[in-house]
């Protein structure tokens, strides 16, 4: 089985105060240009891409360049920001993800960014015969989705989106399907040094034959930057479809990320 991060509590206030990171990951992207270019070119299937909380389209430009270079159809969910897990965004979302299934004729993979991971989850349980995999970066995906993340954003999920905090996510009717384990192959990107979302909130336990955790460096913010983050996505949509296997680091970047 795969198996949760087990760890508890919220994330350190250390790595809250460093989510600045981010800038430096941003920073640092231009240079792993020449070796993210060398990654096998896709199949073109359809990908669609989901942000995060009080995000929108805009922040999704590295991921969204690289997989359109990459030669995927690639796509972000059209909603504007995202300001929580509201019922008129999710309904919205299956609708968008069944009408690219049937535009494309093929089934399309799931990137969210923290709670856009959510929305990614949603929308496979809600859709699962147009959806191939699923990938979430940061995201509070656990059953207990977004009870240990940091003070900061509780506090703005609160003041934005729903009073309950971010725990409404687990408390709505239509979010009680994403209790089970996604029915599609998934990868789980996480950080241990996150200083939004903990790492056993943004985990899975499942099957190893379909789901996996998969451990980068960095920050929260810097998630849709990072280019080992972008490296790993690229791998994990690069896969066959019907023939998902877990990830196993390989060639120059690989090396790196095994340093790491």
């Amino acid at each position: 089985m795969a198996k949760r991060v087990s760890r508890t509590g919220p994330p350190s206030p250390l790595h809250s105060l460093m989510e600045f990171r981010g800038l430096l990951e941003l920073a640092a992207l231009p240079y792993a240009i020449p070796l993210l270019m060398q990654v096998p070119k896709g199949d073109g299937h359809p990908v669609l891409l989901l942000p995060g909380f009080m995000a929108d389209e805009k922040t999704l430009f590295a991921l969204k360049y690289y997989l359109d270079y990459l030669g995927y159809n690639v796509e972000t969910w059209g909603f504007g920001r995202n300001v929580g897990f509201q019922l008129k965004h999710a309904k919205a979302l299956e609708q968008k993800v069944r009408y690219m299934h049937h535009k494309h004729g093929k089934k399309l993979s799931l990137v969210g960014w923290s709670l856009g991971g959510v929305f990614a989850m949603y929308a496979t349980h809600r859709a699962p015969e147009c959806v191939r995999s699923v990938i979430t970066l940061g995201s509070p995906v656990s059953t207990d989705m977004g009870s240990e993340t940091s003070p900061l954003v509780k506090a703005l999920y609160r003041a934005i989106a729903h009073p309950m905090g971010p725990s409404a996510h687990s408390a709505h009717p239509r979010a009680k399907l994403m209790q089970g384990l996604p029915p599609v192959p998934a990868s789980c990107l996480y950080s241990l040094s996150d200083g939004v979302v903990p790492p056993q909130d943004a985990t899975i336990d499942g099957d190893v034959l379909m789901h996996e955790n998969i451990r980068v460096p960095g920050s929260h913010v810097g998630l849709g930057f990072n280019a080992l983050v972008l490296w790993i996505v690229a791998d994990r949509l690069a896969q066959t479809e019907g023939k998902w296997e877990p990830f196993q680091p390989s060639g120059l970047l690989g090396r790196i990320y095994e340093f790491t």
